[in-house]
């Protein structure tokens, strides 16, 4: 959610278009007051927000969001009007992401926006599978072990990631091939006993993490340092 807040109704109708145009959720904020009084309960993803403002100016919010433990992570980008340079650096130096000069053009004002979002966003942590020297990348599909990547079959791959997110629990035919296969154990265990004693040898060492359950299955032991 983008927070407009600017006095002047024309201009607030024009910043939400274009935001809305571009994806984007958006409230807007006539008064400088209701925007902090909203901020108390609510977090937006960013806050477009114009220094001059009637109950309580954009310097005067910043500034309080920056001494709130809740609220200094908000991007804001300060709007000044031409000439009010004074405030431009007021605004930075409170902690301001950036600021946009009126009137400025829409194409402008969303590109801003887009682009602090991407410096503030927390970047999304990989899904990582660790098991002593071996790494599995669920995002990326890839197995390395001991910094060696390790060239996996589809099947091969989510019958490692089956196996190393549930280690000690043992898998029976019939479950392993519901889960990988998507179908139902027909009886014939050649298919997966293949593809286990390939996955082992691809693993070097770690593949006696695979062990097989006599007349049951197969289960993951903790690979640890092996």
């Amino acid at each position: 959610m983008i927070w407009c807040v600017e006095d002047d109704a024309s201009i607030r109708d024009i910043e939400i278009y274009a935001l809305n145009s571009a994806g984007f959720e958006t409230r807007g904020f006539e008064d400088g007051s209701l925007c902090w009084e909203a901020l108390k309960t609510e977090r937006p993803e960013l806050i477009l927000l114009d220094v001059m403002l009637p109950g309580m100016d954009g310097i005067e919010i910043l500034s309080k969001m920056k001494l709130s433990v809740e609220l200094k992570d908000v991007p804001v980008i300060m709007a000044t009007a031409k000439g009010q340079e004074y405030d431009r650096i007021k605004g930075l130096d409170l902690g301001a992401d950036d600021y946009i000069v009126k009137p400025f053009s829409v194409l402008e004002m969303v590109s801003r926006v887009k682009a602090v979002l991407r410096r503030t966003k927390p970047q999304q942590e990989a899904r990582v599978l660790r098991d002593g020297g071996l790494v599995i990348n669920l995002d990326e599909y890839t197995a390395a072990v001991d910094g060696k990547r390790v060239q996996l079959t589809y099947k091969e791959f989510e019958l490692l990631n089956l196996f190393v997110s549930h280690p000690g629990m043992v898998y029976t035919r019939e479950q392993l091939f519901a889960h990988v296969w998507k179908q139902e154990f027909m009886g014939d265990s050649r298919t997966l006993d293949t593809h286990i004693r390939t996955l082992r040898q691809k693993l070097e060492g770690y593949g006696k993490s695979i062990e097989t359950v006599r007349n049951v299955g197969y289960r993951w032991e903790a690979a640890h340092d092996k």
